[in-house]
């Protein structure tokens, strides 16, 4: 089905007895849909190998009590309600996104819903009525928009001392990277850094942000992340090193990737607590009932290997304070 971009059902017995089952009763299967805009996350990917773990060390197996089908919509927003609705009409017992919209879409299906990264404020953007209290039917870990957008931008001053103005490149038709970016450049404003905002809405949009920035060249440069900036960041890598100018990013897969700098949520342990936030779900917890949580552990991380690309040494003060280095 073009619906599904991949589905991994393992084949096998029920060799083990699974979550709450009860002796003489048939063993009972549990079904959960993951969804991102971008590519799916499956059992291959970082994350999916993750959200998986987590399940099975609670009990939940492959192919014995589990059984997860993962959708990605490749960039497309159509297809995210489309698939949105494939999962509601398929009775899944939960689902794992990452991103506002599929966040979004997944709200008016009515499906237990958790939110492992990527969705913003969910409070700003109406998804949930508070933190502590959702409501509704989605629940997950939370962004911390005001005192993130702060951090990165001390550390890219201390990374850039003469930064004068900073290019902020964000989705503009994502509302929670919007609400995102104006806190970045609320935090701009703050320590006397001009913004030069640079809204995106779709892959073309990107030769316009290069140009204004060749014509009228930044300091340094802020990456809003989300499955657009996503699905194009080599460019913006190739646009940065090319330029010479220092750029950071929203978290470590980036950095990873040939990014130069990246401060945000620690990843692994956000999929982590997804995954436990599930195992409530499928003991019988309401998301309405489960407050969104925030994260516990945040990492810088630098890459080395960048920074001589572009002709640029880091603080010694600043590689001290790097929980990650690509060396």
């Amino acid at each position: 089905m073009k619906r599904r971009e991949f589905l991994y059902l393992a084949s096998g017995a029920l060799a083990a007895a699974p979550v709450g089952a009860v002796v003489g009763q048939p063993a009972r299967t549990f079904r959960l849909a993951t969804l991102t805009q971008g590519a799916p996350i499956t059992e291959k990917v970082p994350t999916g190998a993750i959200l998986l773990r987590v399940l099975a060390q609670r009990g939940y197996t492959l192919g014995q009590n589990l059984v997860v089908e993962a959708s990605g919509a490749g960039g497309d927003a159509e297809r995210v309600k489309q698939m949105a609705r494939h999962i509601a009409e398929s009775k899944f017992d939960a689902a794992v996104v990452a991103g506002y919209p599929t966040a979004l879409a997944m709200k008016e299906t009515g499906v237990p819903t958790v939110v492992a990264a990527g969705a913003g404020d969910p409070v700003a953007t109406g998804l949930v009525t508070s933190l502590a209290h959702p409501g509704g039917n989605i629940t997950g870990i939370s962004d911390v928009a005001a005192i993130l957008s702060s951090k990165r931008l001390e550390l890219l001053k201390q990374a850039v001392p003469n930064l004068h103005k900073v290019a902020m490149l964000w989705n503009r038709n994502d509302l929670a990277m919007t609400l995102r970016y104006q806190s970045s450049a609320k935090a701009a404003d703050a320590l006397g850094i001009t913004v030069q905002a640079l809204g995106v809405g779709e892959p073309d949009d990107f030769e316009g942000a290069f140009a204004a920035m060749a014509q009228n060249q930044p300091d340094a440069i802020l990456m809003v992340s989300d499955t657009l900036t996503i699905l194009n960041r080599k460019r913006v890598f190739e646009f940065a090193a090319a330029r010479h100018l220092p750029a950071i990013y929203e978290n470590d897969p980036f950095v990873r990737d040939g990014g130069l700098m990246s401060y945000g949520a620690d990843v692994k342990e956000a999929f982590e607590r997804a995954g436990a936030l599930v195992d409530r779900i499928f003991k019988g917890a309401k998301p309405a009932d489960l407050p969104f949580e925030q994260p516990t552990r945040y990492l810088l991380a630098i890459n080395l290997q960048t920074a001589k690309a572009i002709g640029y040494q880091f603080p010694t003060t600043l590689l001290a304070l790097a929980d990650v280095v690509i060396e």
